[in-house]
């Protein structure tokens, strides 16, 4: 990778304008944040791209100092600029980590869209990008991928089949790889409009279902149903909805992206306002993530900012509200070691670390282990892992050393991204499972699914 370099820890961030900002006048980076970064290097032990390269400028503060540069007119946003801005997993383990407060989500966010709008990609990396965000937002069209997607992992069987897998090139490689379990009658399965609290009505909420979330992790949203209606909630969930704009907007995608978050506003503003629904429910870190950023998102929207800033403020991941209230379900014990996987859009972005651990410890009898290195991330991140295979696979396979390392019996994480890319390089020996599953089947009294 080509390089900008200067001496670690040494960035001069006091050098003067040199020519016009390389940034476009549209959200560029804010100088007040680009200033806060006293370049102490905390964040180094937590950047998973520092990890595995140890190069300063895939290090958050040197990523800051590229930014710096190309706002003074230092240098321009293509080449070097773009390459490690790409290579950025955007975790936000550097936020959590920084002991200075550098907003860096806001930086990487203000950045990843100028790029989108002023940097040509290679025709194959522009190719590749749109076809990802062709199909993953798009339910209907996930949904008619699982047809192929279901033959194809029959067909996966054949030892010819899977030879022939193992030489595409690698980025589809990585794709093919990271296809989800397919069930065609779950991916075509749709949720109850309403689910009913069981016994004494503590709330009513409604969920987002997700995307990828609803087709390949549907028995995902049916556990968190049954698990809300039997904490006393009860449950609506639009049929109409459609994609949040998460992935889009991690990619730096911001026109769709912002057009998703003003049409999830208008379909929840309508059911909250008529049913007395005060709280979204969000059962996938990233999805959560973007949706509690919309007020900010959206704040120099005249017609949408009061809006969106009172829809995200409704937003809760499902543990928040699990953990909020003490449980009423009765739980069945289950006898043995949990790791649960820190999310990064969980953990980092939204700060909800001890409400999953809470909600897994209401289940008697378990035992919860917490991973070695769990602030690295696992190499998911959006579409990281299939634009940037080989470190996410390098990620990957430490995410799954350090699994393995506390012998589990079973692996929770709160993101379908998470567990297909934990999955893909743990291996199908220990069960890897959202955690309402694992509480869901505890309150039924069922044994734990495999996936």
């Amino acid at each position: 990778m080509n390089a900008v370099t200067t001496p670690a820890g040494s960035a001069d961030t006091n050098l003067p304008q040199t020519g016009p900002s390389a940034f476009d006048a549209h959200r560029p980076p804010e100088r007040e944040l680009l200033d806060d970064c006293v370049h102490c290097g905390f964040c180094l032990p937590t950047c998973p791209t520092y990890q595995v390269w140890g190069e300063e400028m895939d290090s958050p503060r040197g990523r800051i100092y590229l930014m710096d540069l190309a706002s003074k007119g230092e240098i321009s946003l293509d080449g070097p600029f773009t390459e490690h801005i790409d290579a950025c997993l955007g975790c936000m383990a550097c936020v959590t980590a920084c002991p200075s407060g550098v907003q860096y989500d806001r930086l990487l966010e203000s950045v990843r869209p100028q790029i989108e709008r002023n940097v040509a990609r290679e025709r194959g990396d522009q190719l590749f990008r749109d076809a990802i965000f062709t199909l993953f937002p798009y339910k209907r069209r996930l949904r008619a991928a699982a047809l192929p997607g279901a033959l194809y992992q029959r067909l996966r069987a054949i030892p010819g089949v899977a030879k022939l897998a193992q030489k595409l090139p690698a980025r589809l490689g990585a794709m093919e790889s990271l296809l989800p379990p397919v069930s065609v009658r779950e991916a075509f399965a749709t949720l109850p409009v309403f689910t009913p609290a069981v016994g004494a009505r503590r709330g009513r909420v409604a969920l987002l279902s997700g995307c990828v979330q609803d087709v390949f992790f549907h028995r995902v949203n049916e556990a968190t149903l049954r698990v809300l209606a039997a904490e006393g909630y009860d449950v609506l969930v639009p049929r109409d909805q459609q994609c949040c704009g998460a992935l889009e907007l991690h990619a730096g995608r911001e026109e769709p992206a912002l057009g998703r978050a003003r049409r999830t506003i208008a379909r929840f503003e309508t059911l909250c306002g008529d049913n007395g629904v005060d709280t979204v429910v969000t059962n996938v870190a990233g999805c959560g993530s973007s949706m509690k950023e919309y007020g900010h998102l959206l704040s120099d929207d005249p017609e949408w900012a009061e809006r969106a800033a009172a829809f995200s403020a409704r937003v809760r991941d499902v543990h928040e509200v699990l953990a909020e209230l003490e449980p009423v379900a009765p739980r069945h014990p289950f006898r043995g070691r949990v790791a649960y996987h820190d999310a990064c859009h969980l953990g980092h972005a939204q700060k909800v670390r001890a409400q999953p651990r809470a909600v897994l410890r209401s289940i008697p009898d378990l035992e919860l282990v917490d991973l070695p290195e769990a602030e690295l991330c696992c190499g998911s991140a959006g579409i990281y892992n299939m634009v940037m295979p080989d470190a996410a696979a390098e990620l990957g396979a430490r995410k799954a050393e350090n699994v393995r390392s506390v012998a589990p019996d079973v692996i929770v994480t709160a993101n379908p991204g998470c567990l297909l890319q934990i999955g893909k390089h743990l291996g199908a020996d220990i069960p890897l499972l959202h955690p309402v599953q694992l509480l869901d089947a505890s309150i039924r009294g069922v044994s734990v699914p495999r996936t």
